[in-house]
């Protein structure tokens, strides 16, 4: 759909306010879109990499309800404080132990980290660090808002919520190359390195 409305650097929020393009709050929720399209991206990865149908399944079913939460945010975000439609359902705090548990459960196949792990890996995991590094971006867009705007700007529970994601996409990473066989590369520091690492 094209309206021509935004021609001139502005857009409405969901309450019908004009605010530019350059606002925090535009800029806040069109990052939640652009994580929520790289998370599209993984979904896609992982069905077309050679992952046991287990890992095809759980994880595309995990992604795809984390799409619908951060649509979910990502349109509360784009609404005026104190104006959120009457119909809107706000995420709470059960949605961010989900991720929890979730985390929680993969670990317990993986092994202890004993060093940083570079962004890199198979298609799905490398598109995974992309995405948490979107997510931490998203987390510090809300955090400065709550910061120059107000508490009443932005609900905790968001915030708390960007914060777990994040951990919960790193976490998920390792879990896939773990169940896929995969070898993870680990950073080695600068006095340790040789020319060929």
């Amino acid at each position: 759909m094209h309206t021509g409305g935004g021609d001139t650097g502005e857009t409405s929020l969901v309450d019908g306010k004009r605010v530019g393009k350059g606002d925090s709050r535009v800029e806040l929720y069109g990052t939640i879109d652009e994580l929520n399209s790289q998370i599209g991206v993984v979904r896609m990865e992982i069905k077309r990499y050679d992952a046991p149908k287990e890992v095809k399944i759980s994880t595309d079913i995990s992604l795809g309800r984390v799409q619908q939460e951060l649509f979910d945010i990502g349109g509360e975000c784009a609404c005026t404080p104190g104006k959120l439609p009457k119909m809107m359902a706000l995420i709470g705090m059960a949605e961010g132990e989900k991720l929890v548990q979730e985390m929680d459960s993969w670990l317990e196949d993986l092994d202890p980290l004993e060093s940083f792990i570079m962004p890199t890996g198979s298609a799905p995991v490398a598109v995974l660090h992309v995405s948490r590094t979107v997510a931490r971006r998203a987390e510090r867009l809300a955090c400065l808002m709550r910061e120059k705007s107000g508490k009443d700007s932005l609900r905790l529970e968001i915030i708390s919520y960007l914060n777990r994601l994040s951990d919960w996409m790193f976490v998920m990473g390792r879990w896939i190359s773990a169940k896929c066989g995969d070898e993870e590369v680990l950073w080695t520091p600068l006095g340790k390195r040789s020319d060929n690492s």
